[in-house]
């Protein structure tokens, strides 16, 4: 589906955009565009992949003239470009407010004028039931996704997300500081050991884009089901793998902004989501304002549904995990020369 065709992702810098160009420079693709505002990045990355197929922009989703023009003659695009460090956003709320929210309505616009055939979304656990300020930038860019669908021409441009929750050792994520830690011989500062994450890898994140992209409609949000660990979980697996399973932990209490659980699905959207095997479909409220014309979805029904959580989705043990953790080059690299258990 994506033979000579061209795709630019925003941010593509990040881990996102580097699992991105692993999984498809190899095959009939014409043309893959890198848009970020790092220069520095989009030069090792030039070096690192050497490939006629890639086109680098420096622009900033902030700056819809930038966005505009890299985006002529696209067929698709993948959007995640974000802040998505929650502590940075609580101090800093007006630049998560100018990346998430207007950067993707200039991203949006964009495609539209220029009449992107697809456009998908990134979006976060962390946009469901929000408490910190890059969440609700989260939650915002999602309605802008979804009001954006609404004025699109179906014919020319189709506009749908995806909402993840935790990529295993991906750029901000806490894998690589438990490892660093581990390795010089430091306690592991572990926020609080019963907070549970969803456990993704950066292949997993791929497919639900690329499922998102293949089977979704104007509007539609897609959800991957995926299990989840606690903290303390993940921080005994990474002992066990570098061969310290005694290593200590050391209790440092929450961050700014950080919740014991993070949920994928609302109860709301659970009452309405399509069950598609691994993924979860949420399709838009498609009303208009004119609410006397529908009959009300009753509140018993919601009443009744259960929000899609970290806490009640599949619970991953430590061998579960350290199995988990091992589908990861970046693991297998640091565990060489480690005892790995044998039942792995």
């Amino acid at each position: 589906m994506f033979r000579g065709k061209s795709v630019l992702i925003t941010g593509g810098t990040g881990s996102f955009g580097n699992a991105v160009l692993d999984r498809f420079l190899d095959t009939e693709i014409a043309e893959i565009r890198i848009f970020s505002r790092d220069e520095k990045k989009q030069d090792d990355m030039r070096k690192k992949y050497a490939c006629s197929k890639l086109r680098f922009y420096v622009g900033d989703v902030r700056d819809y003239q930038s966005i505009l023009n890299a985006s002529r003659g696209v067929d698709y695009i993948f959007h995640a470009a974000a802040l998505k460090q929650v502590p940075s956003c609580e101090f800093h709320p007006m630049e998560a407010v100018k990346t998430n929210i207007l950067g993707t309505d200039n991203v949006l616009e964009a495609a539209i004028q220029n009449e992107v055939r697809r456009v998908v979304c990134l979006s976060t656990d962390k946009a469901v039931y929000p408490i910190n300020a890059m969440g609700i930038s989260k939650a915002m860019m999602e309605k802008v996704m979804v009001a954006k669908s609404r004025s699109v021409n179906a014919e020319r441009t189709i506009i749908c997300g995806t909402r993840y929750g935790n990529v295993m050792a991906s750029r901000g994520s806490v894998i690589p500081l438990f490892v660093e830690q581990i390795r010089a011989d430091k306690p592991i500062t572990v926020t609080d050991p019963n907070m549970t994450r969803f456990m993704m890898t950066l292949e997993d994140a791929v497919d639900l884009v690329l499922y998102a992209f293949e089977h979704g409609n104007n509007g539609d949000m897609f959800v991957q089901k995926a299990p989840a660990a606690t903290v303390g979980i993940l921080a005994k697996a990474l002992c066990k793998l570098l061969g310290k399973p005694e290593h200590p932990l050391k209790e440092i209490g929450t961050r700014h902004g950080e919740k014991l659980y993070e949920a994928l699905l609302s109860r709301e959207e659970m009452v309405c989501a399509e069950d598609l095997g691994g993924y979860y479909r949420i399709p838009p409220d498609l009303r208009d304002l004119n609410y006397s014309k529908f009959v009300e979805q009753g509140e018993e029904e919601i009443s009744h549904a259960e929000d899609y959580n970290s806490h009640n989705t599949n619970q991953l043990d430590v061998v579960a995990m350290e199995k988990m953790l091992l589908k990861l080059k970046y693991i297998r690299s640091v565990c060489e020369g480690c005892f790995i258990s044998p039942e792995i």
